[in-house]
């Protein structure tokens, strides 16, 4: 590799790597898809995930696959099922390195984007956390990388990493994998014949039939769920919950919010880089007929941002796939700003010296973003397990194992129900009614029920224990 590959290869894996198993896992995600992984691994079944010990079939199985090798590999630690996610932030940034310079720009420019996308606040922490979306977001990459080269020249290798790219963003996220893309790549083949006043048959039929090719690990997956849980379950992952989270019918998925919600979320949605984003968008809109380059970083933005809105279902995280266009926009306008610094390095006043050192402050910019990250992941990280962590929860359950006592979970939520399995490495038993509750307890006095809510627990039961997660208290019961 070269120097400046070298260099964003070292800074993107300290970013992503350092510190990344010294805090346990935190929020609804981490806890659910690492139950889920630990649950795959215990029970040696790698084809249906499940939650707690019913089917989970919301995403097909890519980082569960991975974060359960993962386990059998190092053992069922946070660090070992943050491994995927962090890998995949690091392949991204490389790609966009390589892709960039293979495309024609510059060292810096594509240096600048790689470290751009490796420094954005969203990415990085969620290529930090367990979850599929660091995956997804590869997969677009690659999908939409290897197209855009493919239109400037077609090559097996294009075509090779195109569907590989989504194989790999449909076997994170099914069918919402193939829209991310695809939209994409509808909107720029379509600004492409409207300019050219021409519509090339082959440019559409091209990606259309690699699209094919990288569907067939997803089918193949979809055939075996078939043979082990019926039409219902590949309904499931195919509609249930991805057309369903886009036209609202899958009300179990939440998360549903009005059509300015994205908007509202702009000005963080890319930190801390934002104003390079957004200036560069500005400065470039009337270069986009000229320059097909611009064009399609333009559309990968805007294109996913209005399906995004469409859809019902709305999270932040979503938008991580946009990041990396949003990081060639944003090096791109800082070369802009770069050159015209370069132009006042005369001049006497503050932009005169700013400009005579303008490398200097741009490297102590970058430095002190990556120094705030990583005293981020040493301290804040860890310190917010005081709050978060569903491990001394977990380790109460132990304990009262140990002393003989039998544990349930009553209407255990994603969260605790994916981090019991994940901690204790065991299916604890699910009590889903006020009657199964109490006839749990009723059987023995050593039967004690985990569960949740906002008021303790009135009689008949008996409040051994409550433990706060968060903002959700937990209360360990009896009768």
């Amino acid at each position: 590799m070269s120097r400046p590959a070298t260099s964003l290869f070292l800074l993107a894996a300290l970013l992503f790597f350092f510190a990344l198993g010294n805090h346990q896992l935190q929020g609804s995600t981490e806890a659910r898809v690492a139950g889920i992984a630990m649950q795959m691994h215990l029970d040696n079944d790698w084809v249906t995930p499940r939650l707690f010990g019913e089917p989970f079939l919301e995403k097909p199985p890519l980082s569960l696959w991975l974060d359960a090798g993962a386990i059998r590999a190092f053992g069922g630690t946070p660090w070992a099922v943050r491994l995927a996610s962090a890998f995949a932030g690091l392949f991204s940034v490389m790609l966009l390195y390589a892709m960039l310079r293979r495309i024609g720009r510059s060292k810096a420019i594509a240096w600048t984007a790689g470290i751009f996308l490796a420094t954005m606040a969203s990415y990085w922490s969620n290529v930090r956390g367990v979850g599929e979306d660091a995956l997804l977001a590869l997969g677009v990459t690659l999908a939409l990388l290897a197209f855009f080269q493919g239109q400037r020249q077609s090559t097996p290798g294009n075509a090779l990493l195109f569907a590989s790219g989504i194989a790999i963003a449909t076997l994170s996220k099914g069918v919402l994998g193939l829209a991310m893309p695809g939209v994409v790549i509808f909107a720029y083949l379509l600004a492409e014949t409207l300019m050219d006043r021409r519509l090339k048959i082959h440019d559409w039929l091209r990606p259309g039939l690699l699209t094919l090719a990288g569907l067939i690990p997803l089918m193949i997956w979809l055939a075996v769920l078939y043979q082990h849980g019926g039409a219902q379950a590949v309904g499931e992952v195919l509609l249930t919950n991805s057309v369903g989270r886009f036209s609202g019918s899958f009300v179990e998925a939440g998360h549903y919010e009005p059509y300015y919600y994205y908007l509202a979320k702009l000005p963080q949605a890319f930190l801390p880089w934002n104003i390079l984003v957004y200036l560069g968008l500005w400065h470039f809109r009337k270069r986009l007929m000229a320059n097909r380059y611009l064009l399609f970083f333009t559309l990968w933005i805007v294109a996913q941002f209005v399906m995004l809105t469409l859809a019902s279902s709305k999270r932040t995280v979503y938008l991580m796939s946009m990041t990396p266009a949003a990081a060639v926009i944003a090096a791109e306008y800082a070369g802009v700003l770069f050159e015209r610094l370069k132009m006042r390095e005369g001049a006497s006043n503050l932009l005169g010296h700013i400009a005579r050192h303008r490398r200097g402050a741009a490297v102590g910019v970058i430095a002190l973003v990556i120094g705030s990250y990583l005293a981020a992941a040493q301290w804040a990280l860890p310190h917010a397990d005081r709050k978060l962590s569903f491990l001394p929860l977990t380790a109460q359950i132990q304990t009262m194992q140990a002393n003989g006592q039998h544990i349930a979970l009553f209407q255990a939520n994603e969260r605790v129900g994916g981090a019991s399995v994940f901690y204790t490495r065991q299916v604890l038993k699910g009590l889903n009614t006020e009657a199964q509750l109490h006839e749990f307890l009723a059987a023995s006095p050593t039967n004690v029920a985990v569960m949740s809510g906002e008021i303790e627990p009135a009689a008949p039961l008996k409040v051994l224990k409550s433990m706060k997660v968060g903002r959700q208290a937990y209360y360990f019961v009896n009768q």
